[in-house]
């Protein structure tokens, strides 16, 4: 998928709006603010393959786009690509809104490894689904 292509059909995992207070000197949206929303959206497709605690273990192929700026509304796609015995990997996709359009842009994309884990923050199988 291109960033000129439309975001995904159905609805976005999480939804945000980019605040002042989120911004780099330049005035965009600091890319780890970006990325924390990210890792928010894997965090909850995680939770509910794993049926349970998982935490990030890697962030691969992060690509920024575009800037976020200020008002925009981003949402985050997550998807999970890979399972593995105690292991996921969720792609992210995020595309911005500004405020009084309708137009959306891919703005950031990147894949999250998250292992599952006991209640000590031992690795654990996943439970299946």
């Amino acid at each position: 998928m291109s960033r000129e292509d439309p975001p995904p059909q159905g609805s976005p995992t999480i939804r945000a709006i980019a605040m002042p207070s989120d911004t780099n000197p330049s005035g965009d949206i600091f890319g780890g603010w970006l990325m924390s929303q990210m890792d928010l959206a894997a965090g909850s497709v995680a939770a509910m393959t794993s049926g349970g605690r998982s935490a990030t273990i890697a962030v691969d192929a992060m690509i920024f786009h575009r800037p976020v700026k200020v008002g925009d509304e981003v949402s985050l796609y997550a998807t999970l690509i890979r399972l593995g015995r105690t292991s996921m990997t969720i792609h992210v996709d995020t595309w911005r809104r500004p405020r009084a359009s309708t137009r959306s842009e891919k703005v950031t994309e990147a894949n999250f490894t998250f292992v599952a884990l006991d209640d000590n923050g031992r690795p654990v199988p996943v439970k299946p689904g």
